[in-house]
């Protein structure tokens, strides 16, 4: 690999060296490869390493690239089609529904969750935890939050994954009236990464999900998705849809963005 010198431009820096490291990414490597060490990169391209740096985060926002532990920099595969939802309103754990539980818990939630569900501060819900895994990796982690009041018949004996399961039957006892969905850019905590494969402070998409029924929010959705893994577009009528790389895209929840 030899050195390539930079031209003069009015863009950043870094923005154009994202634009030839993007260039390179194409004709020099393959899906999987690890990238060369940053002090080499930065000599070939004649920049500072932060400069460096500052492309290549931004090649791993774009899903260009991705950070392994213990392995360093690799060229990422091609996004994967992931739907976050479906256009009819219907409650999570239908049948068809792509999202495996985990466990469920009851504790007093964030403050923010807890003024979203307009229950108190210091009143527990049941917060179910269920994760999502395509092509054969993780994709996106979610807490799914109930207070007591949304389902009042939970059996008391269940546990674990069996008890999240039963958390989201009862729920489906209620008549969903609608749901309201937000997504924002954010970063994977230590505990998200963790789920996520991925490191602490990578981009990330969370979604978050209202639904709701005749006296209020029943119910309240924070899921999580690699950024690298997901690309999210907006149709004419305010729905979201996931695409994979070759343009075919199933259609996802309405929200508000």
């Amino acid at each position: 690999m030899g050195t390539t010198q930079l031209e003069p431009v009015q863009e950043p820096k870094y923005w154009h060296l994202r634009t030839v490291l993007s260039e390179a990414l194409d004709s020099e490597f393959s899906v999987g490869e690890v990238l060369p060490n940053e002090r080499d990169l930065a000599a070939r391209f004649g920049v500072a390493r932060a400069t460096l740096r500052q492309a290549l985060e931004q090649l791993e926002l774009e899903g260009r690239l991705q950070r392994r532990r213990g392995v360093g920099t690799t060229v990422a595969p091609p996004r994967v089609g992931v739907a976050v939802g479906t256009r009819e309103h219907v409650w999570p754990g239908v049948a068809d529904d792509a999202w495996q539980p985990v466990d469920s818990t009851l504790a007093v939630p964030p403050a923010a969750v807890a003024d979203a569900l307009g229950t108190g501060r210091d009143a527990p819900v049941h917060t179910v935890r269920r994760s999502r895994v395509s092509h054969g990796r993780p994709v996106a982690a979610e807490l799914f939050h109930v207070p007591p009041s949304s389902v009042p018949g939970l059996p008391d004996a269940s546990s674990g994954a069996a008890r999240a399961r039963a958390v989201l039957r009862e729920l489906h006892r209620l008549e969903l009236v609608r749901q309201e969905s937000a997504v924002e850019l954010g970063s994977a905590r230590a505990d998200e990464a963790r789920e996520l494969d991925r490191l602490p402070g990578a981009p990330v998409l969370v979604v978050t999900t209202r639904y709701l029924t005749g006296t209020g929010t029943a119910a309240l959705s924070v899921a999580t998705y690699r950024a690298d893994t997901c690309r999210l577009t907006f149709g004419d009528t305010g729905d979201v849809e996931i695409h994979d790389g070759v343009g075919d895209g199933v259609a996802a929840t309405s929200g508000v963005c």
